[in-house]
């Protein structure tokens, strides 16, 4: 099962992502960029779970700058765009809302938080540390006005490229960084899962 789709807290992934969104502002619009064959799993998934929240579907590519130019298609050039990682179920109102502001004043804004961890750069066979002071983790949602990222965009894939952020700093922008949330991991292992479904387990009301 792809990660987006699993189940977590009695629904999959994606749609604890969704309803994040849509706690921000209930009118939103969403372009879900999904591989073509898992359209009609995404598709069932949804008439299960009484899902009916509008959305547009674009197929992904094979990385995910090639995923996010799909799906910047569907995005008006004078809109506001929240870029998402679909395995974030636990990104925070604060957050999403702090992009959007600093979004509209900058044209753009970057969620991060201060590694919790010591931290040492590894080069060959030799590792020096570095201040955590000076390092922050990068999280989503990365908010652009459209146009601008959507410029960024027009160009060929490059290894450099590891999400929006470093698209848009590549076309000659200064990016702006906000203060993300520390729970608002990707879900990449078990123990993810497990962790994401005590801590909305946490919050459900008693």
């Amino acid at each position: 099962i792809q990660k987006q789709f699993l189940p977590l807290a009695g629904s999959p992934v994606l749609m604890h992502c969704m309803k994040a969104f849509l706690s921000y502002a209930p009118d939103i619009a969403f372009v879900l960029v999904i591989p073509e064959e898992a359209f009609a799993t995404w598709k069932a998934l949804c008439e299960t779970h009484h899902f009916q929240v509008s959305h547009q579907l674009a197929i992904s590519g094979p990385t995910r700058f090639h995923s996010v130019k799909n799906g910047l298609r569907f995005i008006p050039p004078d809109a506001l765009v929240a870029i998402h990682d679909g395995v974030r179920p636990l990104v925070s109102l604060d957050t999403i809302s702090r992009a959007f502001h600093f979004a509209s004043q900058f044209g753009n804004a970057i969620p991060v938080v201060a590694p919790a961890d010591s931290v040492r750069m590894v080069e060959n066979a030799m590792s020096t540390p570095l201040s955590r002071n000076s390092v922050r983790m990068v999280q989503t949602p990365q908010c652009f006005r459209a146009d601008l990222i959507k410029k960024a965009y027009n160009r060929n894939f490059e290894e450099r490229f590891t999400d929006d952020a470093t698209v848009l700093e590549a076309d000659g922008h200064r990016l702006y960084l906000i203060e993300g949330n520390k729970e608002n991991i990707k879900i990449t292992t078990p123990s993810d899962l497990v962790y994401a479904e005590a801590y909305l387990g946490k919050k459900q009301p008693k």
